[in-house]
């Protein structure tokens, strides 16, 4: 994805190689992570305005100023007595010498390129990120926000161009940091490179409803790389992934799309969770041989339909999603939820649950009372939940809370709180006007209930990202499925970044639209 040269790939390598070394236990300084990190892969000559031979590298002289930015000092001369009092320092990066305050004052303001200077920034704050993250001391606080992509923008309610620039910046960092998530096991000698058929499955996402053989065909013209994959070539690499590998590599790949968002104030990775499940359109194939994959419909019709279920930040936080399987019959919902939190667990601090009635299950209650989560789930209203609404009509009563024991089995009882609430202007005049929510928080979080509506809302977006197909493979199409939530995923990051930077906030409602995302990827993939 990155030459040599390249300092977004320098940026992206500290990133990665930091967040990893401060994990270790015994990786507790700054300044030995400064001295550890390797960097003679990387070729500095682009960034130097000197020429000739010098007697402090560019490699050397780039460590020294991003401990100088770790410590916030602003002028060169701290830099330059720290060196002197810590000789076990300039040992370990090979100073013969201390450079003073003038050289490293001419190396930072002559030598070094704007790009170079503004890279050293960069990462600096990450290394203090990442360090504060693994309870690592740290020279100074770092400030959680991305530095300033091209001029600053001061104005409070910026343009539709001054949008699009800096969601085209921050898409192109963005793409460049998610999709090497995705491999395939090609092996040597390709013809066609690999990016080529992450960017075809991105073009299959610009229009709706094209599938894989149509927009192959129309990706020749308007991609702009020599040899690009057929429509039965792209179909038969996605058939050789197997679920699990799909499922690891879009963790990866959130992984590190929580990893730049999280270097903003605006969020934090803890939260509430959403888990739901979605179906494709109605299948009206023959399914013989398929019964396990293309099963019924949510709303027990005679409809069948591929489902999949999904778990996804909600609330105040950036709706993306954190994780996504298939669902296959037999499969209980008990299964799905603790799969899918194992997942959401390894990439954020949970601390809701919020599902639909299909999980009102005692057992999955229980297994989230016992993770120390809260939940509010709805209720299906059998005989005695529809008495009780009754009374309350009678009475004129809105709201109502009340404890219940729920049946586990072999004597264990699951305690929860139902929650009786009237819904306004409700189409009935009887018991239907209310609805029973369960909660083991009491009624505090059942506002918080209302923050679901973004996964179904998130859901029609998703498909409208995920290309055409007719196909029973159950690879391909979870594939399908999954690389939608991917995209929606890097929509509603890029979208923060850009309110963040543009604004110093950040509102739910999207600056950015899906379709400005969508363009802007097709660009940066080499389409067009």
């Amino acid at each position: 994805m990155y030459d040599r040269t390249s300092l977004s790939g320098l940026e992206e390598d500290i990133r990665i190689v930091s967040k990893t070394w401060f994990r270790h236990e015994q990786h507790e300084s700054v300044e030995q992570f400064l001295c550890s990190l390797p960097l003679t892969y990387f070729t500095f000559d682009a960034h130097d305005r000197y020429g000739g031979t010098t007697r402090y590298g560019v490699d050397t002289l780039f460590r020294l100023f991003v401990l100088k930015e770790c410590y916030g000092w602003s002028h060169e001369t701290p830099l330059a007595e720290y060196l002197a009092y810590n000789p076990e320092i300039c040992e370990q990066l090979g100073l013969g010498t201390i450079p003073d305050q003038s050289t490293l004052w001419r190396s930072w303001n002559k030598r070094f390129t704007v790009d170079l200077r503004r890279t050293v920034e960069t990462a600096a704050r990450t290394i203090l990120i990442k360090a504060q993250n693994a309870d690592v001391d740290i020279p100074r606080e770092p400030e959680r926000r991305l530095p300033p992509y091209g001029d600053e923008v001061n104005e409070p309610a910026p343009d539709d161009q001054a949008i699009l620039n800096e969601a085209a910046t921050i898409t192109d960092h963005v793409s460049r940091v998610v999709f090497p998530a995705f491999s395939l096991d090609r092996g040597e000698g390709c013809e066609i490179h690999e990016n080529a058929y992450w960017d075809l499955q991105t073009y299959l996402g610009l229009r709706e409803r094209l599938a894989a053989n149509e927009g192959a065909r129309s990706f020749i013209h308007e991609s702009t790389r020599d040899r690009t994959p057929l429509g039965h070539a792209h179909r038969d690499q996605i058939r050789d992934l197997s679920i699990a590998e799909i499922r690891e590599m879009y963790r990866q790949a959130v992984n590190r799309l929580l990893d730049e968002v999280a270097e903003t104030e605006q969020f934090f990775r803890a939260g509430i969770v959403a888990i739901d499940i979605t179906e494709a359109d109605p299948f009206t194939g023959d399914r013989t041989g398929y019964e396990d994959e293309i099963i019924g419909t949510k709303e027990k019709t005679d409809e069948y339909a591929y489902q999949w279920a999904t778990v996804q930040l909600v609330g105040n936080a950036v709706p993306i999603v954190l994780d996504a399987r298939p669902v296959r019959k037999g499969e209980t919902r008990l299964e799905i939820v603790e799969d899918l939190l194992d997942s959401a667990e390894d990439l954020v601090h949970v601390d809701n649950v919020l599902m639909d009635r299909e999980f009102d299950s005692q057992h999955i209650l229980e297994m989230l009372s016992q993770g120390g989560l809260s939940y509010v789930v709805p209720k299906r209203m059998q005989t005695s939940e529809k008495a009780q609404a009754k009374r309350l009509l009678q009475r004129d009563q809105d709201r109502y809370e009340t404890d219940r024991k729920l049946h586990l089995g072999n004597n264990e009882w699951h305690e929860t709180t139902l929650i009786y609430r009237r819904k306004e202007n409700s189409e009935h005049d009887d018991h239907r006007q209310y609805s029973v929510f369960m909660s083991n928080r009491g009624s505090g979080h059942l506002t918080e209930y209302g923050y679901r509506w973004e996964i179904e809302s998130g859901y029609k977006s998703i498909k409208r990202f995920m290309a055409a197909t007719t196909s029973k493979d159950f690879g391909l199409r979870f594939f399908y499925f999954a690389f939608a939530c991917l995209l929606y995923s890097i929509w509603r990051a890029v979208d923060l970044l850009v309110q963040v930077e543009l604004t110093g906030e950040y509102e739910h409602s999207p600056m950015v639209t899906a379709d400005n995302t969508l363009t802007l990827l097709k660009k940066e993939t080499g389409i067009g």
